[in-house]
């Protein structure tokens, strides 16, 4: 369990680093994680297009959902041994929660929502971003699927390690 909860620690620092390569040159190359008006707001302005915002989503997507759904996934069952469905589900679901936590906790509530990192000049008038029925949004969408998605990946897990 103990490596779990690393492995969530793991996922919690790539998702940092990834907001951080994000908003290096500022927080409008983080503003795919904002809601819609935001983003609406920062085409307006002129300071990125649809198109490059797509773009930014997905190059910050992918060393994510690698990190979640290959290498957690392969950490859990090839060097902590996990044997069982079980057991991965326990221990994939272990370092998901923690990579909510410190998502909803750490990046949403304090450095989004707490420091000026995040704030885009003319935009302060969309503050929170991410406002209360968002932050229940993300925090009920992530109660359900990493349970879903750590549910799926340990049966196709354990199924390949029956072969």
């Amino acid at each position: 369990m103990l490596l779990a909860v690393i492995e969530g620690i793991l996922l919690s620092f790539t998702l940092l680093m990834i907001c951080v390569i994000n908003i290096k040159n500022g927080p409008v190359g983080g503003v795919h994680y904002y809601e819609k008006d935001v983003r609406d707001r920062v085409v307006e302005m002129g300071l990125l297009t649809e198109k490059e915002i797509k773009r930014n989503k997905s190059l910050s997507c992918i060393p994510f959902f690698v990190m979640m759904i290959l290498v957690c996934p392969v950490m859990v069952f090839f060097l902590n041994g996990a044997s069982g469905f079980m057991e991965g589900f326990i221990q994939l679901l272990t370092a998901y929660m923690i990579c909510n936590l410190f998502d909803r906790l750490f990046i949403d509530w304090y450095w989004v929502g707490h420091t000026k990192a995040w704030i885009i000049p003319g935009t302060e008038d969309l503050m929170p971003y991410i406002p209360k029925n968002a932050l229940i949004r993300k925090w009920v969408i992530s109660m359900i699927m990493y349970p879903v998605f750590a549910a799926l990946l340990s049966f196709v897990f354990t199924k390949l390690a029956l072969y």
